[in-house]
């Protein structure tokens, strides 16, 4: 059956045209979700392709009527390309940009609204970094900073682990996040560390002011310099023997606090 499989892989390579294939600056995205979002977001996305026992006859009229080919292939194609969870659908689409430092900072000023930024220290896992833009996305966070390196990208993985939220979610790289600090900084955004064991915890704080939460990475938190750099460290009460959270979590507990405070504070305006 695999001997089956690769050949009709194999027979796609050859015969669909290599005007198809990821090209040096394409990438691949898989999953239902990712799939499609990428392709309403209007990202670039030259192909699809679908496993030959998919039945999604509704998801296939979507696609062909944005004009975009769908190529039917066998379950080897996907297995064998990607991790589990690829729903028997794949895409190459031309890769997720990066937002300039500067136009992500000024996003919520053309919004009219109260900033919030996320910033990440060195995260590490790219399925952290996914479930991060998800709750982003619904929490209302206007933009997210990486570090260019020893840090999550937006991988295929993280745009999977996001489903579908990688595609509106504003991301800036910088080569130093302190500097990204300290521009926010210079425009009167408070800069809040998540740490555990920090004495202020997350309730007693003015959350309705202009807001940066800095996430520190799997198992090592914050940097100290990047500790150093923040206008306050607050954690998360812990009642349970285990006395911290996964990030992606701390990180949603975090941002639908300060939704629940700004939301409080409208309502009584």
């Amino acid at each position: 059956m695999k001997r089956r499989g690769y050949s009709e892989s194999q027979r796609y390579e050859k015969s669909e045209g290599r005007s198809n294939r990821s090209g040096p600056h394409d990438e691949w995205i898989y999953g239902l979700n990712p799939v499609l979002e990428a392709i309403r977001s209007g990202r670039e996305v030259k192909s699809v392709f679908l496993s030959s026992s998919r039945k999604d006859p509704h998801t296939q009229e979507e696609i062909v009527l944005r004009g975009i080919k769908i190529n039917k292939t066998d379950q080897f194609f996907f297995d064998s390309r990607f991790p589990k969870g690829h729903q028997g659908i794949a895409a190459i689409a031309a890769p997720r940009k990066y937002m300039d430092i500067e136009e992500l900072l000024s996003t919520p000023l053309r919004k009219g609204k109260q900033p919030l930024f996320l910033i990440l220290d060195c995260l590490e896992d790219p399925r952290n970094f996914g479930a991060i833009l998800r709750v982003a996305d619904a929490g209302g966070v206007h933009g997210v900073v990486i570090q260019s390196h020893r840090s999550v990208t937006l991988s295929p993985e993280a745009v999977k682990a996001s489903a579908g939220a990688a595609e509106y979610m504003p991301v800036a790289m910088v080569a130093n996040i302190k500097h990204a600090i300290k521009g926010m900084k210079e425009m009167g955004v408070t800069v809040i560390g998540a740490e555990a064991g920090a004495e202020k915890t997350i309730w007693d704080q003015d959350l309705t002011v202009p807001l940066a939460i800095v996430i520190g990475s799997e198992g090592k938190g914050l940097r100290k310099t990047v500790k150093e750099d923040c206008d306050m460290l607050v954690s998360l009460p812990m009642k349970g023997k285990v006395n911290s959270l996964n990030a992606s979590v701390a990180t949603g507990v975090i941002i639908f606090e300060i939704m629940r405070q700004r939301l409080n504070k409208n309502a009584l305006c």
